[in-house]
């Protein structure tokens, strides 16, 4: 009897009503991990507390491996540059907040069974490199481009199919300013890290991270649509397995609290004092500014504006909030909802997929306010 790739990859599926987090789920939360919420308050995130997600391996390259980016398809004059090659380019640094595409999945029923993201999947960082829209530009593109393919080193199989990951862009937005896609070489001023690309990814501000390509090494730009697997079988919006589904793009508005007090080791459920608490978070969207940040204590049944930090012109990167709360004894609910200047706000009830992808359902976090006269 043959072995088969299917063998070793199964199709995706939903959780049974009943069924709780599987081994499997579990073997990729232990290699993937979010960002612990109380890093929300860095500006910055440091690079070891920004999510990540692999798809496959961690490509290892040594410092002495050289690295070379090949830019060719329908383009006038094919490219092979190094990393030193890139840095005689113009130098763009950019702040992204990046997050990805599965986050929240965790919390939707039936439950998608992948990586089981609650909402930490994010971080922002300064992403330094060359807009790729000067690559192409010395490359030359054909007349007849339409979609440039970006592939990584990163190699594996996913429910049958074996790839290197592959995803791609339509020309405009690869070649646009707005946003301004960046070949980015360093990460908060440092080279990369191995989990973040090093030593060349891609950078799409406003983009689910997907769209990210990390370990880049092959741009090609294409006369017809990509149809690559990540591209048109993964990461897109379906309601039902034969859908053609939606393609997942730019990222849903979203805030997220600073959890307050103190947790609780097992369950994390938060414990504070009586008395005013400062709560604070982040919120963020790739589709337009971020205009409104709003709170909610009890349950959602009333909702307060927070203080919106001031634009600071990193227009790709989350904004600081900021409200007052008088803790009284009992059982609270903390809510927090963005809102952009286009009017997308998060829901209340997070509309369902199959992949359980852009879900920015409203972040919920219990809170236990001790009695006055409880012990320390």
């Amino acid at each position: 009897m043959g072995h088969r790739l299917a063998d070793a990859s199964t199709p995706a599926r939903l959780a049974a009503p009943d069924e709780g987090i599987g081994r499997d789920e579990l073997a990729l939360a232990t290699r993937n991990h979010g960002l612990p919420l109380e890093a929300l308050r860095y500006d910055l995130t440091p690079p070891g507390l920004h999510y990540v997600l692999t798809h496959y391996d961690i490509p290892y390259v040594p410092e002495d491996t050289p690295w070379r980016l090949a830019i060719g398809g329908r383009v006038r004059r094919p490219l092979t540059l190094t990393p030193a090659d890139l840095r005689t380019f113009p130098q763009v640094t950019t702040r992204v907040t990046m997050e990805c595409a599965g986050n929240g999945r965790a919390l939707l029923t039936p439950r998608p069974v992948s990586q089981p993201w609650l909402v930490e999947a994010v971080g922002t960082a300064e992403w330094t490199g060359v807009p790729l829209r000067l690559l192409l530009a010395e490359a030359g593109l054909a007349t007849d481009a339409v979609d440039v393919v970006f592939t990584g080193a990163d190699h594996g199989v996913e429910r049958g199919v074996e790839q290197d990951y592959q995803r791609s862009l339509p020309v405009d937005v690869a070649t646009g300013d707005e946003p301004e896609v960046l070949v980015a070489y360093a990460m908060n001023g440092a080279p990369l890290p191995p989990q973040h690309g090093h030593p060349l990814r891609l950078v799409v501000p406003g983009w689910y991270g997907m769209a990210h390509v990390k370990w880049l090494r092959e741009v090609t730009v294409t006369d017809t649509p990509f149809t690559g697997f990540q591209q048109t079988v993964a990461y897109r919006l379906r309601q039902h397995p034969g859908d053609e589904g939606e393609p997942v793009t730019r990222i849903a508005p979203r805030a997220l609290l600073v959890p307050p007090g103190f947790p609780d080791f097992m369950s994390r459920a938060r414990v504070v004092r009586p008395g005013p608490v400062t709560l604070e978070g982040r919120a963020w969207s790739g589709r337009a500014p971020v205009t409104r940040a709003e709170v909610s204590t009890d349950a959602e049944r009333t909702w307060q504006e927070a203080e919106l930090e001031p634009d600071s012109g990193h227009r790709w990167a989350w904004r600081r909030w900021r409200i007052t709360w008088t803790a009284t004894p009992g059982e609270h609910v903390l809510s927090a909802r963005a809102t952009d200047a286009e009017g997308h706000t998060q829901p209340l009830d997070q509309p369902w997929n199959r992949g359980g992808f852009a879900s920015n359902l409203v972040q919920r976090v219990p809170v236990l306010c001790l009695d006055e006269d409880a012990p320390d």
